[in-house]
């Protein structure tokens, strides 16, 4: 049970650094974030297409991270 919690909180973590990677870009690179403000922002970050490239992106990061814990 503790390596599932552990599993579910790494890759929550690597979800959440996805999201902010987004979110940071529509700020800083596109800088329509600051033009059209924070809730458009969150619109534009949290959409069913990026949940679908963020969860198995988090599980291969993961496994990979398994892999070099394993060899370490």
């Amino acid at each position: 049970m503790k390596r599932f919690w552990r599993a579910v909180t790494e890759v929550g973590f690597i979800v959440f650094l996805f999201y902010s990677n987004l979110l940071m870009g529509l700020y800083e690179r596109s800088g329509l974030g600051r033009s059209k403000g924070l809730l458009w922002s969150l619109s534009e970050v949290f959409t069913v297409a990026n949940l679908l490239i963020a969860i198995p992106a988090a599980f291969i990061g993961y496994c990979l991270i398994e892999v070099i814990r394993k060899k370490i």
